[in-house]
């Protein structure tokens, strides 16, 4: 059985929430939302912490613990997900998938960017069990070096970890598209930075393209956001 597990800060506007908690019930799939206030989101777990990086761990590992699904989707609070996103059903239990088939979308324009094996944490899909192992790793790391008394950035051992499990953390990994791409919301209260020119980026990705929201298959952001 597939599931899903969605963490949010309740931070980015109302009208992003709302479009993307939309997108992601049309996948009919059983949903565990842990936030930092409570929402009306499938089954809602709250947890009394301030926001940032290793609460974000905790919520996602709230979730994981809460859920019975067999293989799971991580959804957030900023990323549009296309129901054929959920179509997936990791082949290998012992690797992490993520969905390369997204485009980041400037939400204070019409500016949309993509690049090779654009590969985040809000497009993993896995097995439970394996997600599981990950982050209680993970926190026990973080807990072990004290970044959860640390206030304020990520100190350079956490950046260089990453957020998604992968090459950094030593774990198999694979891709795939779904039909229609997810619009990940890159606003002003985004936890990690923008990058919506290939000059933001120390290392340069390859395939970069750019275009507008209205070039989009499978999407009517204009429409959806009442932007004409």
């Amino acid at each position: 059985m597939k599931s899903i597990i969605y963490y949010t800060d309740n931070r980015p506007d109302e009208e992003i929430l709302s479009k993307v908690q939309e997108s992601i019930f049309k996948s009919g799939l059983p949903i565990i939302s842990c936030s930092l206030k409570p929402i009306d989101f499938g089954k809602n777990i709250v947890l009394d912490l301030e926001c940032g990086p290793v609460t974000m761990i905790k919520q996602i590992l709230t979730a994981l613990e809460a859920s019975e699904g067999e293989y799971i989707f991580f959804c957030e609070h900023d990323v549009l997900y296309d129901k054929s996103h959920f179509n997936f059903t990791p082949p290998d239990k012992e690797a992490f998938y993520y969905n390369t088939n997204v485009w980041r979308w400037d939400y204070e324009g019409d500016k949309v960017i993509t690049y090779d094996s654009l590969r985040s944490l809000s497009g993993l899909c896995v097995f439970r069990e394996k997600a599981l192992e990950h982050f209680k790793k993970r926190l026990a790391t973080i807990i072990e070096r004290g970044f959860d008394k640390i206030p304020g950035k990520n100190p350079s051992w956490a950046r260089k970890m990453g957020y998604e499990p992968g090459k950094k953390t030593g774990e198999k990994t694979d891709e795939w598209r779904s039909k229609y791409p997810n619009i990940d919301i890159r606003h002003k209260k985004t936890m990690t930075p923008i990058k919506m020119t290939i000059e933001s980026f120390r290392h340069k990705p390859t395939g970069w393209k750019e275009s507008t929201i209205d070039q989009l298959s499978g999407w009517d952001l204009k429409e959806m956001f009442n932007l004409r």
